[in-house]
């Protein structure tokens, strides 16, 4: 599974990253690398609470952004 990341900056400074293919996956962070990595580690969070309701797993998970 391929999720594309989705970056924006607020009139403050802080980056919003957004996976809009997984609704409610965004997160803050006070650059565009830690947005990042904060979106990614929720998605992989989510993605594993998928994985143990639905019990099946994507071969692969990969970010692009």
């Amino acid at each position: 599974m391929e999720f594309e990341i989705v970056f924006d900056r607020e009139a403050d400074g802080r980056w919003i990253a957004e996976i809009e293919s997984l609704p409610g996956v965004l997160a803050y962070g006070s650059n565009q690398h830690e947005a990042r990595s904060r979106v990614e580690a929720l998605a992989l969070r989510v993605i594993a609470d998928q994985i143990e309701q639905e019990q099946s797993a994507p071969e692969q998970v990969r970010f692009v952004a």
